[in-house]
């Protein structure tokens, strides 16, 4: 007996029952076995989900908090000093928010990267979704990491286990002007001994890659964190705006993976990655929508839309971001780092499934669905969402959600009356 059985759905334009058991997508056709749930999903379509891979989950706390800044003036004046005010509580009712309104965009794994990260694995593991989970590293004047933060770290790896099949930790350190060069290469150590992946934000701005090149004898972050160590196949470089050629080179051959997030990157003037030289190059894209303090949206359905853009914007040509493309490094792109066999609707793949309303009206012409959805895709085109062949939305409803909502309104009224 299957554990679902989602009954009439559209796959690639085709009427068909998809069956799943044990996580993973058992079979498809017309099937007739008994199934524990039977989902009636006509007038829908299946495609795969979105996987964030990087962003800042219990910034939701933040969002439309210190607008219109610079980036430095903007963390150090006053991201940082209000993100000092949090408790791990507060931490876990935003990241607990955030999965909320991931789930509803239509997003089954992010990647994670804030502080005291035992809140969001509570949040994570209540919403059911997938999550790679940050070891977070900033260091103080002395370029060590402050006693509290390596506790949450130790807190983090003692709660997580061996067993949790959605769940994976990373290193995570901020970026390269905020951590020691003694820390990165501890941290490239200990990545030879235990296998986990690294998050780091990396030539973000201009400002960063000038700093670098005058501290650390002309190189670039990229060169830099290569001659440490940190640059291989488990790593996740954020942003990534402002890359030489031999940068380029230097990710591809590593097989690391880089982080495209146009939203942030154009909101805060930061610059705009050239999605078809990287591709060019070889590197490994993928999708994120940074937190929501820089962006104010975790729908990686508008990220779509921006990443197609700002591609064409940049190869002045309108062949730029294409449409499968875009789609590839908001799904399959994203479950290659985390380590999830998905991304396709296949027998033998895990069972993290998105399944949409055709009736939407923004879906009426249905020339190209998935066109649709990167430059007109909305979260309410979104009936229903399953992770690891588990429903984490059913018909647009989420189990808790008024609950969610309502305790990350007091927290914000609480930090309100804090500034």
């Amino acid at each position: 007996m299957y554990d679902l059985l989602i009954k009439n759905c559209q796959l690639d334009g085709k009427n068909a029952d998809i069956a799943i058991g044990n996580g993973k997508i058992a079979a498809i056709g017309t099937i007739a076995d008994a199934a524990k749930e039977t989902f009636d999903a006509s007038g829908m379509a299946v495609i795969p989900p979105f996987y964030n891979t990087h962003t800042h989950a219990a910034m939701t706390l933040l969002r439309s908090y210190a607008e219109d800044m610079e980036l430095f003036d903007w963390l150090s004046n006053h991201i940082w000093p209000i993100e000092a005010k949090l408790t791990e509580e507060d931490i876990y009712v935003g990241s607990r928010l955030a999965t909320v309104e991931m789930i509803r965009s239509g997003t089954v794994y992010f990647n994670d990267s804030y502080w005291m990260p035992r809140a969001a694995l509570r949040a994570v593991r209540e919403s059911g979704m997938r999550a790679t989970l940050g070891l977070l590293y900033l260091c103080n004047p002395s370029g060590d990491v402050p006693d509290a933060a390596a506790a949450a770290n130790r807190e983090l790896l003692e709660a997580c286990g061996e067993d949790d099949p959605l769940i994976t930790v990373a290193h995570s350190p901020h970026a390269i002007y905020t951590v020691s060069t003694e820390v990165l290469k501890d941290i490239s150590c200990q990545m030879e001994n235990d296998g986990f992946r690294v998050h780091i934000h990396v030539a973000e701005t201009a400002k960063e890659v000038e700093d670098c090149r005058k501290t650390h004898n002309g190189m670039t972050p990229v060169e830099y964190l290569d001659s440490l160590g940190i640059i291989n196949d488990r790593a996740m470089l954020a942003h990534c705006v402002h890359l030489t050629d031999h940068d380029r080179e230097i990710i591809a051959q590593r097989g690391a993976y880089i982080a495209h997030n146009p939203v942030s990157n154009l909101k805060l003037c930061s610059g705009i990655f050239d999605f078809e030289r990287a591709r060019a190059a070889g590197c490994r894209v993928t999708l994120g929508t940074d937190g929501t303090s820089s962006n104010n949206s975790l729908s990686m359905l508008d990220e779509m839309k921006f990443a197609a853009l700002s591609a064409k914007f940049t190869g002045n040509s309108p062949k730029a971001g294409r449409v499968g493309d875009i789609f590839n490094i908001a799904t399959a792109a994203g479950c290659a780092f985390a380590g999830v066999d998905a991304g396709s609707i296949a027998v033998g793949k895990a069972a993290d499934i998105l399944l949409i309303n055709l009736k939407h009206p923004a879906l009426s012409a249905g020339y190209d669905l998935i066109s649709d959805l990167v430059y007109a895709g909305e979260p309410e085109m979104i009936d229903s969402v399953i992770c690891n062949g588990k429903f984490l939305m059913k018909n647009r409803l989420i189990p808790g959600e008024t609950e969610i909502v309502d305790a990350a309104r007091e927290v914000c009224a609480k930090l309100k009356r804090a500034i």
